[in-house]
């Protein structure tokens, strides 16, 4: 960081970086002259870090990782570093038993985090203290119904508010059957984030296009979670599709691992998702080197 970007960051608590001719801007602390109690939640939080990321020219960059996994410390030591290192918006993943949805590295990464003792009630906790000592980003959980249904549609989104969360994406719950949590959702200001497949038809885009809050996740192939050599051939008409329905922000997510990927699909939507390469790095590098070797592995991801 040179010294003008260093000034920046004192003077406005946040941090500043170029990333090829973009200036990426990753709050952790309010900026100077704003009150803590004016700090956005919920939707309008989202909303914010996608208008901001906009202003500065480049697609919101959402890198997400299993709470738990490599162990129960990784939250607290990896989340800041990714923020500071330019995530505009953090996913975090919450264990369940049996994730569909999810490839091989973060089925293992759900199970570890499981092994580790982690539960819906101890991913609030993370998120409290993530909030407790300043980070102010986007926290999105992402995880699957069960765990939700067992705490109550209403409790969940109260305590998500409370803690801090500012969206959820539910894996396993189609737009038919989400209405409760919806209506809990709303009222404790949480976005309810729906997903969309390159299968979905426009009947299903348009059901989507009326109920989104916060974004809109595109997934960007058929099939699970998992790190690709290659995008979708197809995507740019996939997305196409969507945004001409949507009003929210997309988001596109599966089978981005590379450089050239987020430079890709950072031109044709609103923000990229980054999971299962990153939870697969997180493995790869030693606890003492967890928190820098994530942030090393974002700047990579985002071309610097």
């Amino acid at each position: 960081m040179s010294n003008e970007q260093r000034a920046t960051s004192n003077e406005t608590g946040s941090t500043r970086r170029e990333v090829g001719k973009h200036i990426v801007t990753s709050v952790l602390m309010p900026p100077k002259g704003r009150p803590q109690s004016a700090v956005l939640t919920g939707v309008a939080r989202i909303s914010e870090a996608f208008a901001r990321a906009k202003s500065a020219g480049h697609a919101a960059f959402i890198p997400y990782i299993t709470v738990g996994h490599p162990d129960r410390e990784t939250v607290a030591a990896v989340v800041p570093a990714l923020i500071e290192a330019g995530a505009d918006i953090v996913e975090l993943g919450v264990p369940f038993s049996d994730p569909l949805a999810d490839g091989v590295v973060i089925q293992r990464s759900t199970q570890a985090a499981l092994a580790n003792g982690v539960t819906l009630d101890y991913c609030l906790d993370e998120v409290r203290s993530l909030r407790r000592v300043g980070v102010t980003a986007p926290i999105v959980f992402l995880g699957y119904m069960n765990p939700i249904a067992q705490k109550g549609e209403e409790a969940f989104a109260a305590l998500c508010a409370e803690a801090g969360v500012d969206g959820v994406i539910v894996a396993d719950l189609p737009p038919e059957e989400a209405g409760d949590l919806r209506a809990a959702c709303a009222r404790h200001g949480v976005a309810l984030i729906a997903m969309l497949a390159p299968t979905s038809t426009e009947k299903r885009i348009a059901q989507v296009a009326a109920l989104a809050t916060g974004f809109v996740y595109c997934v960007g192939l058929t099939g699970v979670t998992g790190a690709r050599d290659a995008l979708a051939t197809d995507l740019r008409g996939y997305l196409d599709r969507v945004r001409a329905r949507v009003s929210v922000p997309i988001a596109v997510g599966f089978g981005i691992s590379r450089p050239e990927h987020v430079a890709s699909v950072g031109a044709m939507a609103d923000g990229v998702i980054v999971g299962s390469a990153l939870v697969k790095r997180l493995d790869e590098l030693p606890l003492a080197e967890r928190a820098s070797g994530a942030a090393d592995f974002v700047r990579w991801l985002m071309g610097e």
